[in-house]
């Protein structure tokens, strides 16, 4: 429902990814979509009972895209539902989440597609749309419906955390999907050879006495799902890619003109290994954290447009499942509302320009999966992050609308917020 009254946002600085602009100006908002956008548009004259908002000393970017995100409803309720993540969202100035399929029911079916958006719908205060399961029960074995589950709203497929173990059940997937223009969204992990690992594989590991996960459970899937992508034509999309030996599988497959795209989170582009020392559980991820040279090997591969999306990754696990050794612990941290302000850290140590990092957090993601988002061409709905660049605080973990806590920037000190977000013209957060 837009907002009943127009909108100025005047003299901001206006960051529009979609159109390579960086410029000060007016943005006027008017029935949920962007009316005009220039250098003064109050002598233009507005229209009857505008709000004006000084936004002097203020950055106006495209909502972000959130592109991996699991919310527990249906299901797991108690992790998260659809109107507490769109809560968390909209304090991060995410305005679209891409929500995962690992559910109770499993988003395997039309009516659960039809569920969770019109739950959405209801409840949540952002927009939401849900990937579909790749294969029946998300167990591997039996495709699901593309073409149907594309109509009732899926927006792309995957098995989320779950690799398909079988090339030719994902050569299926690819090929069916191809016609259906799909986009087939895969965690590269050889479960087998992840076994039963808790961080990464290497000498971190053995001094802290855990059980690695080595780099090649990563590559050796990539490499086997970048030669189906070739043979098939399908759209395919990494996951999550966390090491240097991925990037140079996707830099050659790019360079063949192969249709493959990729994610990283923003955990591994701005935390490592070394963040587990004290068998901290709120760093235990799946992927698992990698080495510093790694991690600066994924921001330079975002620097340069290798990586395609940063996602949240966003994974609520509860205390009961957090406060435990370290081999014990859930996977996961919570990340809708640090995304931007962990990004922004990449922008304050000079590895990234604020223009790439918003490309990578809301245009490119709303590309690939055909959303009318990323972008502040006049005519396009409005959802809109307004970024203060300069503003310290240090993260409050109370402070979280997530239903979890299991935050890695716990007491965390950032520079840059969000102090309001407008989703089709209607404010849904707004900092005080």
């Amino acid at each position: 429902m837009p907002d009943p009254r127009p909108i100025l946002l005047a003299k901001a600085r206006i960051l529009d990814p979609s159109r390579d602009l960086d410029t000060k100006g007016d943005i006027l908002v008017a029935d949920g979509v962007i009316k005009d956008i220039a250098p003064d548009l109050t002598a233009a004259g507005l229209p009857a009972d505008t709000e004006i908002v000084d936004c002097r000393g203020l950055v106006a970017v495209p909502g972000l895209v959130d592109m991996r995100a699991f919310v527990g409803e249906p299901g797991a309720e108690h992790r998260e539902t659809l109107a507490s993540a769109s809560q968390a969202a909209a304090a991060g100035g995410v305005t679209t989440i891409i929500c995962q399929p690992d559910t109770d029911p499993v988003i395997d079916d039309p009516a659960i597609v039809d569920f969770i958006m019109r739950r959405a719908r209801d409840t949540a205060i952002v927009h939401v749309h849900p990937m579909a399961a790749l294969t029946k029960g998300l167990e591997g074995r039996e495709m699901t419906e593309i073409g149907l589950l594309g109509a009732a709203g899926a927006v792309a497929f995957t098995d989320g955390t779950r690799s398909v173990p079988s090339a030719q059940v994902l050569r299926r997937a690819l090929t069916y999907g191809r016609d259906f223009g799909a986009l087939i969204v895969h965690h590269t992990e050889d479960a087998s050879l992840a076994g039963e690992g808790v961080m990464n594989e290497g000498e971190l590991a053995s001094r802290l006495g855990l059980a690695g996960m080595p780099k090649a459970a990563e590559t050796i899937v990539f490499e086997r799902d970048v030669r189906l992508a070739a043979i098939t034509g399908g759209r395919y999309h990494a996951a999550s890619l966390t090491c240097a030996e991925s990037l140079d599988v996707l830099r050659r497959a790019k360079e063949a003109g192969i249709n493959v795209t990729a994610s990283a989170s923003i955990n591994h582009l701005t935390l490592n290994e070394r963040d587990v020392v004290g068998y901290r559980t709120f760093f235990k991820l799946t992927p698992p954290l990698r080495s510093e040279d790694d991690r600066v090997a994924l921001v330079e591969a975002v620097a340069e447009g290798l990586i395609d999306v940063i996602v949240s990754d966003h994974n609520p696990q509860d205390v009961e499942v957090k406060r435990l050794p370290f081999s014990e612990a859930a996977f996961g941290a919570v990340g809708l509302e640090t995304m931007l302000a962990a990004g922004l850290r990449l922008v304050t140590d000079g590895r990234l320009d604020l223009m790439t990092l918003i490309r990578a957090m809301s245009t490119r993601p709303a590309e690939l999966l055909g959303l009318p988002a990323g972008t502040l061409r006049p005519g396009r709905l409005a959802d809109i992050a307004l970024i203060s660049l300069d503003e310290a605080w240090i993260l409050d973990p109370t402070s979280l609308k997530s239903r979890c806590r299991n935050t890695p920037f716990d007491e965390a000190r950032f520079e840059g917020r969000v102090v309001r977000t407008l989703v089709a013209g209607r404010t849904v957060y707004e900092y005080v």
